[in-house]
């Protein structure tokens, strides 16, 4: 007995409608749409890391006590964080 095996046919494939670029759900969170950060936002972000910086060094280099290495990195992390929200 010969048992023959017929291979699946392919289903025809839709073709895509073409819409142009996707758009945002919310289009006021983009970024264009935005005012670039004021001058005291970016300067207050990089005092604050180096600010960090400079106490986690001093922390090392000068012996000083152990609370300024957490207020130190809370400093460079808070002017991390400010670097996502600015544009």
């Amino acid at each position: 007995m010969l048992v023959v095996f017929r291979a699946m046919p392919e289903s025809k494939r839709r073709k895509r409608k073409y819409d142009g670029p996707t758009k945002s759900a919310n289009p006021a969170t983009t970024t264009h749409n935005r005012a670039p950060s004021p001058m005291w936002y970016v300067v207050l972000m990089w005092a604050l890391m180096a600010v960090g910086i400079v106490l986690v060094l001093g922390r090392f280099i000068f012996e000083l006590p152990s609370v300024l290495l957490l207020v130190g990195f809370a400093a460079i992390g808070v002017g991390f964080f400010m670097t996502t929200r600015y544009r």
